[in-house]
């Protein structure tokens, strides 16, 4: 493996909702039209779905 692939590994990021630090690699994320979130699992996404929740319709 080469360096920058192992960086890339092992790069810490924060949930969007509970700001709990988690590797990159184990994060879950939703992409928008504007930005990525970044989640440390279902629970916290559904939170920050019903928090942003907004009726396409």
């Amino acid at each position: 493996m080469s360096e920058e692939s192992t960086a890339l590994e092992n790069e810490i990021i924060a949930c969007d909702v509970c700001m709990k630090e988690i590797p990159k690699s184990e994060a879950r994320s939703e992409e928008a039209s504007e930005y990525v979130a970044h989640f440390c699992g279902l629970e916290c996404y559904d939170k920050w779905k019903q928090e942003n929740n907004t009726d396409e319709e």
